[in-house]
């Protein structure tokens, strides 16, 4: 449009003038009537392509989630991009925690890795069946995205957007970070009667009080009319808090009365059970995931949660007739708390 404005100040109204703004304007009709094409924020500066349950994409994802879904329609799903995926990086360690832990290896016939970028994808497919290739336009993924950072941000509002998708295609789903170890079958320790179920930074000992501090890097939701609509009103907060994060602007959102509006039943995950290097899980005979959060650098997740999974594989060498009641973890190391607050604080 500048480029008209420009000629239109030094050329005459001709027959081929008229002609190009005619078909300017008529595609910037089109845009703004047919918004389902694409979509722009200039908060975020970004642009995707939105999965639709009946176009080609979406066709592609029902079949891979159908294929991994549980008798239930509920998926497993985690993200990775070029550098998480990338050889002895967190995907290995996620999927190897799979494979060691307590009743879990299982569960890896319902886990659905989607991916952020073309050797992502690449390397998914040689390690697990269920891989789903997330198109964007003209973004790149594939680099170590740093907390808080531009490309982190448009990563985490992407991730619940297309989750949002997910829920609308009829599938429930335990969203998980891939710098999440899972130790134990998680199920059993869910609110049968919740729709939305999150994981905890810091958990204050009541599951249902919205004063916790939520992960979304770990989160079980139902799909029902209220999760949707749940997701829809999350996704569009971000305008309203432009440089925020998805877990930062869930903490806002939390208290809405939109919330109690549509009667979106949300519990608060026990630290217990889904712990993490800002709030452990303190008793390996309970631990069913711990996540690598309160911790910067993809290097510093590596080192350490390898250390974990050593930690596990220590716990469970034990014979019954060992006192096992002493094993803890290792770990934060690298991941200390008193460095990520040194880094984060104001």
């Amino acid at each position: 449009m500048e480029v008209i404005t420009s000629e239109a100040k030094t050329a005459s109204y001709d027959t081929t003038l008229l002609r190009r703004i005619v078909k300017i304007t008529v595609f910037t009709a089109a845009f703004v009537v047919v918004p389902c094409f694409f979509f722009y924020n200039s908060a975020f500066s970004f642009q995707f392509l939105p999965i639709s349950a009946k176009g080609k994409e979406g066709y592609k994802l029902d079949k891979i989630l159908k294929n991994a879904a549980m008798g239930d329609k509920t998926v497993i799903l985690t993200t990775v991009n070029e550098a998480w995926a990338a050889n002895n990086s967190l995907l290995d360690l996620f999927l190897e925690s799979f494979r060691i832990g307590n009743n879990t290896q299982r569960l890896l016939n319902h886990l659905v890795i989607i991916t952020l970028d073309p050797k992502a994808y690449a390397r998914c497919t040689t390690l697990h069946p269920h891989c789903y290739a997330l198109k964007t336009k003209e973004m790149d993924f594939s680099k170590e995205a740093f907390f808080m950072s531009h490309d982190y941000l448009e990563m985490m509002w992407r991730r619940i957007d297309f989750l949002r998708s997910v829920l609308k295609m009829r599938y429930n789903f335990i969203f998980t970070d891939a710098d999440i170890m899972w130790f134990r079958d998680p199920f059993q320790r869910f609110d049968s009667k919740a729709d939305f179920q999150i994981a905890c930074d810091y958990f204050n000992g009541n599951s249902s009080d919205v004063n916790n501090s939520p992960n979304g890097g770990f989160t079980y939701v139902k799909s029902n009319d209220r999760t949707i609509k749940f997701y829809k009103f999350w996704y569009s907060s971000r305008v309203n808090y432009p440089g925020n994060h998805d877990q930062d602007v869930l903490n806002k959102i939390k208290h809405d009365p939109f919330i109690t509006k549509i009667g979106l039943k949300m519990r608060f995950l026990d630290t217990a059970y889904f712990g993490g290097f800002c709030q452990r899980s303190k008793d390996l005979n309970l631990v069913c995931t711990m996540h690598a959060n309160c911790c910067v650098g993809l290097g510093n997740k590596i080192h350490d949660l390898g250390i974990m999974l050593h930690d596990w594989r220590k716990f469970t060498s034990f014979t019954p007739n060992t006192n096992s009641t002493s094993s803890s973890w290792t770990v934060p190391q690298n991941c200390s708390l008193k460095s990520f607050h040194e880094r984060h604080s104001p």
